[in-house]
């Protein structure tokens, strides 16, 4: 398959050189996920003003296109190079506490979602070079699937974009898939 050169904004989404087939892919997963959404949960933007309406389509958008993102070897190999980007890039994931406000859910939720992710991605990071991170990575999502249920309520639109946040930071984004980090530890 083909591959391309992504330019150096992009690197931090889809690494320095992609496949085409995956190019399409990749925002194809998230449109889809948020058309879903959409018609399957309409009630998530009923009532709100447009602007808060799509500024939430898209970071579901980004969450659910960087679930799949971040399991390709480009992405996967830029940030197994850079693990200080790994670090920030996992911080700065407020995304499922914006989602929740901007739909105008209660944000405890979101919030403790969002608190387990960090500290779940960051102790599977940091596992990083050793066999056991995608055992590690696995049981920290496993935990995660489990408890959304406890805390999405009986909003199973909001159920589902929090389980993407889950796999796409706790297991996607925070595990080197491909071995690209180093040695492997005992």
């Amino acid at each position: 398959m083909v591959e391309i050169s992504i330019p150096p904004l992009l690197h931090d989404v889809l690494g320095t050189r992609q496949r085409v087939g995956v190019l399409v892919l990749i925002p194809a997963f998230g449109l889809a996920v948020v058309a879903l959404l959409a018609v399957a949960g309409p009630h998530l933007f009923v009532g709100l003003p447009l602007w808060r309406g799509i500024a939430a389509a898209l970071l579901i958008l980004d969450i659910a296109a960087g679930a799949i993102a971040n399991f390709t070897p480009a992405t996967n190999g830029f940030y197994a190079a850079r693990p200080m980007n790994r670090r920030m890039f996992i911080a700065i994931h407020v995304h499922v506490i914006a989602i929740a406000v901007l739909l105008g859910r209660d944000p405890v939720p979101a919030i403790l979602l969002w608190a387990y992710a960090i500290a779940g991605a960051s102790g599977v990071n940091a596992l990083a070079g050793n066999r056991l991170q995608p055992l590690a990575g696995g049981l920290v999502l496993a935990a995660g699937l489990a408890g959304t249920a406890l805390w999405a309520g009986d909003d199973p639109a909001m159920l589902a974009v929090m389980q993407l946040f889950l796999l796409k930071l706790v297991y996607a984004f925070a595990v080197d898939h491909f071995g690209d980090a180093g040695p492997v530890a005992a």
